[in-house]
């Protein structure tokens, strides 16, 4: 009696076992279930392609970087609160790139690389005419300083200003979501902050520049808010779905315009929390520009991903410009 007790008990610790480490879209409906993110992870199933169960998302936990379903409407709360990150799509290294989209400015520029925070290197795009123009700080994806953003910073240094592309991941860059998520891994936000207040006085001190922006895309985005709630002194923040911050407290220590787009279709970033980010924006007084683009996810402005949409990144850059031309120039 004892013996068969024990083998129906085992039986049941090895389902209840198999049910745990796997996910069902119906518990009954006879689909193939669906292996866990871990299970898939092993097969060499790319992280930006790990399937998940019906009304759970995809993201990568911090403390590993392994991969992981969670709850759509989780996701948001679990990247404020450090435990998850942002899965994007796979880099291109062909086709149409973010650069690409930009109109060049009238004014032709000149590049060159310079050490600014502790032998990290960045890339500087500045027009060849004149001089004292505004600055820029454009802070890279969470693939890295590639070819993309110092196509960028060149773009955006023809409109007249002294961009410095800043490298966060110390001369590393990222082609798959693999890789960018082993560099994400390395990244100390403490030291981040650091490289870009670095940045920040470079430009001050050996290129003439007295008004300065930030800007970025999402792992830059996020950086770019995070530089500005760190206390230092600029004067514009532009962020593209980057994690908002939600506590009236924090956002009362930015003393400048904030620029911010969003679609109202990320799942990485819920409706409720960009209007919540905007009403707190308006309640501590921070001047702000907030777009939520119908329709549209996240990254919407990466020509590499699938939700990537042309005509709104197009807007949000002419946006972009004029708002830099309004309270830079």
């Amino acid at each position: 009696m004892h013996q068969r007790l024990t083998v129906t008990f085992l039986a049941i610790i090895f389902t209840l076992s198999i049910a745990s480490h796997t996910n069902y879209s119906e518990a009954t409906s006879g689909k193939t279930p669906i292996l866990t993110p871990l299970q898939q992870a092993r097969m060499h199933i790319s992280i930006n392609q790990i399937i998940c169960q019906d009304g759970f998302q995809i993201v990568m936990k911090k403390t590993d970087g392994s991969p992981a379903c969670v709850r759509t409407d989780s996701v948001s709360i679990l990247i404020e609160r450090g435990w998850a990150v942002h899965v994007l799509p796979a880099y291109t290294t062909g086709g149409i790139k973010n650069s690409d989209m930009f109109d060049g400015g009238p004014l032709e520029i000149k590049t060159s690389l310079v050490k600014y925070y502790d032998n990290t290197t960045g890339y500087l795009a500045e027009p060849m005419q004149g001089n004292n123009f505004p600055g820029v700080i454009l802070i890279h994806e969470w693939w890295g300083l590639n070819d993309n953003i110092k196509s960028m910073a060149r773009g955006l240094a023809s409109h007249g200003y002294t961009v410095l592309a800043v490298d966060l991941y110390a001369g590393q860059v990222a082609t798959t979501p693999d890789g960018a998520r082993q560099l994400l891994l390395t990244f100390d936000e403490q030291k981040g902050m650091s490289n870009i207040d670095f940045a920040v006085n470079l430009l001050k001190q050996n290129y003439n520049v007295t008004k300065i922006a930030t800007i970025g895309w999402c792992f830059g985005g996020s950086q770019s808010l995070n530089y500005a709630l760190s206390g230092s002194k600029i004067n514009a923040t532009v962020i593209y779905y980057g994690e908002p911050v939600t506590n009236t407290t924090k956002l009362a220590a930015i003393k400048w315009p904030l620029l911010g787009f969003f679609g109202d279709k990320d799942q990485s970033i819920p409706l409720d929390k960009i209007k919540e980010f905007k009403s707190d924006l308006d309640s501590s007084g921070v001047k702000n520009e907030i777009y939520i683009y119908p329709g549209l996810g996240h990254a919407f402005a990466n020509p590499s991903g699938l939700n990537y949409a042309p005509k709104e990144t197009s807007d949000a850059w002419n946006k972009t410009l004029s708002f830099l031309d309004k309270y830079l120039q």
